[in-house]
């Protein structure tokens, strides 16, 4: 009996080998590698049970496969590289438990952020996390890349949000990570170890999930200015007067443009930058922060002001916020968006070094990030079929991940290294700290079949 027929046993009804079947899961949001190379097979286990059955198989015929729900991520961090199989969690879908009372959620990988915060919001609670993507990012892609987002500045992101995971091993054993407490200091946090491995270690079935009160209030300002220095500056004094905003998101001129061409939400596209600030806590208290900002704000030489004053002209804002990315995707056939993070003194300094190399190489950007972090997103808009444009963005990126770690900055934020950033990886790291980093993964992953040669 070959691997093929024992996976279809163990996932009779959710399992695809026809080659128009597999071609779909042989991409990601990631640049197009030149060879695709489809799945060998794509298998969709409904439980944790079948996940390590279909582990238990692939291990004894040491097929290597790669762990995989949207496939949204940037990186190439569920590209195919070798032959492999897919496992699908899309019907692991279901919110098992919320727990008010313990402030606790219990979810499978493949809850999407967005559906779990609509039930939570029911209950009056929260869970911080918030990629930009939240309408189709799930818990288990977020637990993976360690997604943080817009409200990362207050929030942390998240693997502040992470109690305890099920996690299927490279041999198809099956461990509890933790306990569901929020407080647990009994031996190693091999939980922290599995949030960001880009599943590499093991394939996390179920997720216990801190959650918080959701904020009474939250209200969006919008500030304008006519140069980057003045917006890099009115970051320092919102954050050295003692406020610590929810969102401190900065985008620039090519990015306002971009949205008011494809999506017009009445950005102002004369200015050079806008910082987009969302305050949050009890209604009274954030009113009268509000105030004390818009002040602030005047003080930094923010040209226009725009306030939300209810829960409407809030999302009217968040609207623009959000799709920024789609209406990148309108200028050239394709676009990569890129993630580093520098020191937040530095990040005039990295927009002006970005928009540099995008002119030397001749490929369009538009510039956006979480400016109280110093997380720069600069989304690139190229036509990767064009041979010599490609070879062009190649070099920017040796120049734009070089940069950043000149400046004691790193290669990610939020998005990983995958297949695209590993070449970078030494370098970003100290080479004890890549050396140990390596030893898990074969601690882990003896065979090396577990979404191989990612990350190293």
């Amino acid at each position: 009996m070959t691997f093929v027929n024992e996976l279809k046993r163990v996932c009779p009804d959710n399992f695809l080998e026809k080659k128009e079947d597999l071609y779909v899961y042989a991409h990601d949001t990631s640049q197009n590698p030149d060879n695709i190379i489809l799945p060998r097979a794509v298998v969709f286990p409904k439980n944790t049970k079948e996940v390590s059955e279909v582990v238990k198989i692939l291990n004894k015929y040491n097929v290597p496969f790669i762990p995989r729900a949207q496939g949204t991520n940037h990186c190439g961090a569920t590209r195919l590289i070798k032959e492999s199989v897919v496992i699908h969690f899309s019907k692991m879908d279901k919110i098992i438990k919320i727990d008010k009372k313990n402030l606790i959620a219990k979810v499978q990988p493949n809850v999407v952020i967005g559906d779990l915060n609509k039930e939570l919001d029911k209950l009056n609670l929260f869970f911080p996390p918030d990629p930009s993507n939240l309408a189709v990012s799930t818990v288990g892609g977020a637990i993976g890349l360690c997604a943080g987002g817009p409200r990362t500045f207050k929030y942390g992101n998240t693997k502040d949000y992470v109690i305890n995971l099920e996690v299927v091993l490279a041999d198809g054993s099956v461990i509890k990570t933790s306990k569901d407490l929020p407080k647990n200091v009994t031996g190693y946090n091999i939980t922290s170890l599995f949030v960001g491995s880009e599943g590499t270690l093991g394939l996390i079935t179920e997720a216990t999930l801190k959650l918080i009160p959701k904020p009474e209030e939250r209200l969006l300002t919008l500030a304008y200015f006519n140069s980057l220095e003045d917006a890099a500056k009115c970051v320092n004094n919102i954050i050295d007067f003692g406020f610590i905003p929810s969102t401190l998101d900065l985008l620039d001129n090519n990015t306002i443009k971009t949205i008011e061409r494809f999506n017009p939400c009445n950005l102002l596209t004369d200015k050079e930058a806008v910082l987009l600030i969302e305050l949050d806590g009890f209604r009274k208290c954030v009113q009268y922060e509000t105030e004390i900002l818009k002040e602030i704000l005047q003080k930094s030489n923010a040209l226009n002001i725009i306030q939300a004053k209810n829960q409407i002209e809030n999302e009217e804002i968040w609207r623009a916020r959000r799709s920024a990315y789609s209406a990148v995707t309108q200028l050239k056939s394709n676009v990569v968006t890129e993630d580093i993070v520098v020191p937040r003194e530095k990040i005039v300094e990295c927009v002006r070094k970005i928009n540099e190399i995008s002119k030397k190489y001749n490929i369009t950007v538009c510039i956006m990030g979480h400016a109280g972090d110093g997380n720069i997103h600069p989304n690139f808009a190229l036509d990767l079929s064009d041979k010599t444009e490609k070879e062009n963005f190649e070099k920017l990126k040796d120049e734009l991940f070089y940069y950043a770690l000149s400046v004691d900055g790193t290669l990610s934020g939020e998005h990983g290294i995958g297949l695209h950033k590993k070449k970078y990886l030494k370098d970003a790291l100290d080479n004890g700290a890549f050396q140990v980093m390596q030893n898990i993964k074969k601690l882990f992953d003896t065979k090396n079949i577990i979404n191989p040669e990612k990350m190293f």
